[in-house]
């Protein structure tokens, strides 16, 4: 402001000045003449400079800021300093929002703001997914135009959002459960903010059915034992049925301790977080041990036969392997009837150590495959108990195949038989040269 008054007083002292001379040297006519002239060439001046201002601000974003002398040159200086500043803090901001969106973008939880008539005013990808949304589309239509579920309207309505909302079967494939709570902020403004809870109330599903499915699996041979004790305490009986009997509840007990025994191999399992060891497995040894079992297990009621590369190893936990290994060979004892085969294979496929167990059981059906490793699941429940399996081996033979980086294979046909596979990946196959040896264990 002092260089706007200094610089227009020596403007206003120079034609004073100029004024002046002219008033003495010349006459006062022309003196007058010569004023009137400069003060109209002056508000020409400026009228002229006021409309270059008054453009300039008409679209401060995108108009050039111009040159001129004296004052108004004074003005388009500090005019400019100001816009710079502004365009500055404007691309601040910018940047600021864009991150803010991105960062919004990016949370695994869907965002959906809502302006006071409860329309949509922004949502990102997630919640889009989460409600078959469209940004583009459904911007400024009303959230419960979108989204009929009845409890979802009376969620809103009732206005009491201090707990989220629990919604099944939405998504577009209509399988996920989401969880949506709205977070009012600002002057009627509300926040929707959902997450998709689809794996951990599976999670909660699959804990309860094995909670429902212990006590299932316990209640029977305690119920049995109970019985058993009790007619045993009560009733005077011959020797030869309390012989009987004393069998029978000792084959429950030991129900009741391989079922212990599982569960307790399955929760070290999955509460194991250090990776398996990374020496090899002696695998011939370990063949002729599984052989050795399942002819024990079978009582010459099968055919078994063994077939093993001792070239082939794979490194890792040795009696997880073996736990898994003997899981699946028992398994086909179980399952196969008097007088059918089964073959135990050991060796390598495209880079791959596979461990094969083969038997002319009595098949699975298509649709029980996929659900084979599921803890407790069985095809023949019946015949599962009458042979001693507590339905969780192959859920731990998931479980060492998967820390060992595997996978189970299985193939089969209803009463024809089965092959299940473990497949194990190159890095954990150990091939030794063909010079060392070329023995094959038959």
């Amino acid at each position: 402001m002092n260089v706007f008054w200094t610089r227009f007083a020596v403007f206003a002292a120079l034609m004073g000045i100029v004024t002046a001379c002219l008033y003495l040297f010349v006459n006062h006519v022309v003196a007058l003449a010569v004023l009137s002239a400069m003060l109209l060439a002056m508000l020409l001046y400026y009228i002229y400079q006021i409309q270059r201002l008054w453009r300039v601000l008409d679209s401060p974003a995108y108009g050039e800021i111009p040159s001129a002398l004296g004052l108004w040159g004074e003005v388009y200086y500090r005019l400019h300093r100001l816009m710079k500043g502004w365009r500055t803090q404007v691309l601040q901001v910018e940047q600021q929002h864009s991150r803010f969106i991105q960062a919004i973008q990016a949370s695994p939880n869907g965002v959906l703001m809502l302006d006071g008539e409860d329309q949509i005013e922004w949502c990102n990808a997630v919640a889009e997914e989460h409600f078959g949304l469209s940004a583009k589309r459904d911007l400024r239509q009303r959230i419960t135009h979108l989204i009929r579920r009845p409890e979802f309207v009376r969620y809103l309505a009732r206005g009491e959002f201090e707990e989220p909302l629990t919604m099944h079967d939405v998504g577009p494939h209509k399988q996920s459960i989401v969880s949506a709570q709205i977070l009012p902020y600002g002057e009627d403004r509300k926040l929707l903010v959902s997450q998709d809870i689809t794996k951990l109330e599976n999670t909660e599903a699959m804990r309860r059915d094995f909670v429902a499915n212990v006590s299932h699996e316990l209640k029977t041979p305690l119920t049995v034992l109970s019985g058993f004790l009790e007619t045993v305490r009560d009733i005077p009986l011959p020797e030869e049925d309390k012989r009987r009997y004393l069998d029978m509840m000792h084959t429950q007990a030991m129900r009741m301790q391989h079922l212990v025994e599982d569960l307790l191999a399955l929760a070290t399992l999955e509460g194991n977080s250090e990776p398996p060891s990374v020496a090899p497995v002696p695998m011939q040894r370990m063949m002729l041990q599984l052989q050795h079992d399942i002819e024990a297990l079978s009582a010459g009621r099968h055919t078994v036969t063994m077939t093993c590369d001792p070239a082939v190893s794979v490194c890792g936990a040795e009696l997880e392997l073996l736990s898994a290994f003997s899981n699946l060979a028992s398994n086909a004892v179980r399952y196969t009837p008097d007088g059918g085969s089964i073959r135990l294979d050991w060796g390598v496929r495209d880079g791959h150590a596979v461990y094969s167990v083969t038997d002319t059981g009595i098949g699975i059906a298509p649709e029980h495959i996929p659900r084979l490793t599921e803890r407790f699941y069985r095809v023949d429940r019946s015949r599962s108990r009458d042979t001693g399996g507590t339905g969780l081996g192959l859920a731990i033979v998931k479980h060492v195949l998967s820390r060992h980086g595997g996978e189970l294979q299985v193939t089969s046909e209803h009463g024809k038989g089965s092959t299940f596979r473990a497949v194990f990946p190159p890095e954990r196959t150990v091939v030794r040269s063909a010079t060392v040896t070329d023995e094959r264990v038959a």
